[in-house]
């Protein structure tokens, strides 16, 4: 088999199958993007050391900041093999990182400030803000935006079907009528209530130096106020600094994203069963799609595939956040290197739940109303309008008004409009209330 990777040679489908799809995470989660992501916060914290500045850096000129920041903002494939070429020789990723950037120090003629690049930081001061930073970029720039497209669609045919009659299946049996726009708007709701939770999230970072404490720049420079230094850089490059730390960060407010990752799976998959199950019970029916397969043995079948491809992806992103979540904030004393092996896999589970939203866009786009299903559902159960009869009985002080229907509808014979009406006739009540209750129907009790 050809060495080269590519869809066909790739082990993950997220790099195979659903490359297309997970194509843009490319750009946040690659160990491109993390060497990419590295180079600008080491870049900016040295801009930051000279804007203090430091006694050394004081007549480094303003006017090199565009060019040193060109370093990351113009990072090539190339540049980030270089650093890998390297790591050859270090054995340490963010050490080939530093090295890197003195080749381009003296290239750039300010090879006597080249020993200020990574300046009294340890590995995880780079790591804990190029990671935070990715995701926090990613979730702006492509998973919230995903989010928002699904949000929308699913709003606009909750308006579209707003006024659909439904039969409600509540334990798998017929239940209250309600309508399909309603229905679909619970999901929109869920959806606006927990990603107004996730956007509240910080994403914070640790930055303070081998234990978290300054000790390398407090013992060179007593007199600056490193503490809030740090608080301010770490604020420019648009996070949080977390104030009390290990060598690591306490990756709490990372899990708490990944914890509300894991809620908005939850929603996408109850969400792709139901319609799902909709789609089984008829409800509606899928757009035919010239050339494509249904089963390999039955060409009758048009399958919910959409649904179903969302639901799995959405199982393994969820089972791998979970893992992120739990393992992340648990370290052996000031630090181990558990984290380092885990943070690497965040764009795994993303890139799942990236491929479950477009799968539920697909299907939600394919999607046929099929009324005369709904409306025939609602027509052979008529028994449903017995919550409707008993309550208004109550209202009127009939005697044992639940009762008196738990007779009529808990029988095996068909309760059909016209056995309604033939109770109804029956009950010692006001013409008026008779009028009221005829009224009754499974295609306007629906409540508001």
């Amino acid at each position: 088999m050809a060495n080269e990777l590519n869809a066909l040679t790739a082990v993950s489908p997220v790099d195979g199958r659903y490359w297309q799809k997970a194509e843009p995470l490319s750009e946040y989660f690659s160990e491109f993007a993390l060497i990419r992501y590295r180079v600008k916060v080491e870049v900016e914290y040295f801009i930051a050391l000279c804007e203090l500045p430091l006694p050394a850096l004081a007549h480094v000129d303003k006017s090199n900041y565009d060019k040193l920041r060109s370093i990351y903002k113009d990072f090539s494939l190339n540049d980030a093999q270089a650093v890998k070429e390297i790591e050859k020789t270090t054995n340490h990723d963010v050490k080939a990182v530093e090295y890197f950037l003195k080749g381009k120090f003296d290239e750039m003629g300010m090879s006597d400030v080249k020993e200020y690049i990574h300046f009294g930081l340890t590995s995880q001061d780079i790591n804990n803000t190029s990671v935070p930073m990715s995701m926090k970029d990613c979730m702006n720039e492509v998973f919230y935006p995903a989010l928002a497209a699904l949000r929308d669609k699913l709003y606009d045919l909750s308006m579209e079907w707003n006024n659909v009659p439904m039969l409600a299946k509540t334990h798998g049996q017929p239940a209250s009528p309600t309508r399909l726009g309603k229905e679909i708007m619970v999901f929109v709701s869920r959806l606006d209530a927990q990603i107004a939770l996730l956007k509240a999230v910080p994403v914070s970072a640790k930055f303070g130096g081998a234990t978290g404490n300054f000790n390398a720049h407090h013992v060179a420079f007593p007199d600056i106020d490193w503490r809030a230094f740090g608080n301010k850089f770490v604020a420019s490059i648009g996070l949080e600094r977390e104030q009390w730390t290990t060598q690591i960060s306490n990756y709490d407010n990372l899990a708490a994203l990944f914890d509300g990752i894991k809620r908005i799976n939850t929603i996408i998959m109850d969400l792709d069963r139901d319609f799902w199950t909709y789609i089984s019970m008829e409800y509606f029916k899928q757009t035919i799609k010239a050339g494509e397969v249904g089963s390999s043995a039955m060409p009758h079948k048009v399958n919910p595939i959409d649904f179903e491809n969302s639901e799995g992806n959405l199982g393994i992103s969820t089972a791998i956040l979970e893992h992120l979540a739990h393992k992340l904030p648990v370290s052996r004393l000031q630090r181990d290197l558990t984290d380092s092996t885990v943070i690497r896999n965040i764009g795994v589970p993303v890139a799942h739940s990236l491929i479950a939203i477009a799968s539920t866009m697909k299907g939600l786009g394919k999607l046929i109303l099929n009324r005369p299903a709904i409306d025939a559902d609602l027509a052979g159960c008529w028994s449903v309008v017995a919550e409707a009869i008993q309550t208004i009985l109550r209202r009127e002080g009939y005697p044992k008004p639940y009762e008196t229907l738990k007779a009529l509808t808990r029988t095996n014979a068909a309760i059909t409009e016209a056995s309604i009406e033939n109770f109804i006739d029956g009950l010692d009540v006001s013409p008026e209330v008779k009028k009221e209750l005829k009224a009754i129907s499974p295609f306007n009790y629906t409540g508001i």
